[in-house]
C-alpha cells in the first residue's frame, strides 16, 4: 500500500532521515522503533506531507505522493494522528471529530457512530469541551478524529505518550480492532513490547538509517533489539 524509497530528509544542515526504503503491506499493522532522534516522526510527517524530502519517492496505492500536498494527501486516504494529540481544546468532542471530515461533504452520521462505538467514552462526552478530557479520552479523541476522514492508511505518532499503563492497554486494543475493520497502521511507538507484540511487520531505525526489520514476533525475540529497547 505505502511504498517508500530511498528517502532522505533534511532540517537544516541535518540530514534526518538518510536514504531509508520500507514497504507497508495494506491491511497490516507496521511499525517504527527507535531512540529519540532516530527519524521516525520525520519520516511520518514527510508522508503526511508536513516536511519536504530532498530525495527519495514516496507511493501510495501506486500513485507518487512525494510533492502532493498535505490536504491532497488525506483526500488519498492517508491520515496523521500526531504526537501529543492536539485536539482543539476550545471545541467539544463531537466538533473535534466534525474537524477531522473536513474535505468531506456527505453524512458524517454514520462515521460519528462508528468512533463512538469504538469509544463508548467519547460518545459520553460528546458536548464536553475536549480540552478538559483527560490524557487517555484525547488520545481516543486524536484517533477519532483521524477516522472521521475515512482513511485507507492510519500513521500514529506515539499513541500511548504520557499514558497509564491501563489505558495504553487500552488504545492498543483499539488499534488491533481498527485494524480489524480494514484500516492499514503504521505506527510509531516507544513502547517497544507493546508495538511489537501488536505489529506485522516492524522497522528499527537508528540516526536516520534501517538498521533491522523482520516481523514484530521475530524482532521482539532477537537478543540486540530485547538489549537495546526492551531493557
Amino acid at each position: 500500500m505505502l511504498r517508500i524509497e530511498d528517502l532522505r530528509v533534511n532540517y537544516g544542515g541535518i540530514e534526518a532521515v538518510k536514504g531509508i526504503s520500507l514497504n507497508v503491506a495494506e491491511k497490516k499493522i507496521v511499525t517504527l522503533i527507535g531512540a529519540n532522534g532516530a527519524g521516525k516522526s520525520t519520516t511520518l510527517r514527510t508522508v503526511a506531507g508536513l516536511v519536504k524530502s530532498s530525495s527519495g519517492r514516496i507511493y501510495f496505492q501506486n500513485t507518487e505522493i512525494t510533492a502532493l500536498p498535505p490536504d491532497r494527501i488525506v483526500s488519498l486516504g492517508i491520515t496523521l494522528v500526531p504526537e501529543g494529540r492536539r485536539v482543539f481544546p476550545d471545541l467539544t468532542v463531537q466538533e473535534n471529530l466534525k474537524i477531522g471530515a473536513y474535505l468531506r461533504k456527505d453524512n458524517l452520521t454514520k462515521d460519528i457512530t462508528w468512533v463512538y462505538d469504538l469509544f463508548p467514552r467519547l460518545k459520553e462526552r460528546s458536548w464536553q469541551m475536549a480540552g478538559t478530557l483527560s490524557g487517555g479520552e484525547q488520545q481516543m479523541l486524536a484517533v477519532g478524529r483521524a477516522l472521521m476522514s475515512r482513511p485507507k492508511l492510519m500513521m500514529m505518532d506515539e499513541p500511548s505518550l504520557g499514558l497509564a499503563p491501563l489505558v495504553v492497554k487500552g488504545i492498543f486494543e483499539i488499534i488491533r480492532e481498527i485494524n480489524r475493520q480494514g484500516v492499514t497502521i503504521l505506527l510509531i511507538e516507544q513502547n517497544a513490547f507493546m508495538a511489537l507484540h501488536t505489529a506485522d511487520t516492524a522497522y528499527v531505525l537508528e540516526t536516520g538509517r534501517i538498521t533491522m526489520e523482520g516481523s514484530g514476533r521475530e524482532l521482539l525475540n532477537d537478543e540486540a533489539v530485547r538489549k537495546a529497547y526492551l531493557g
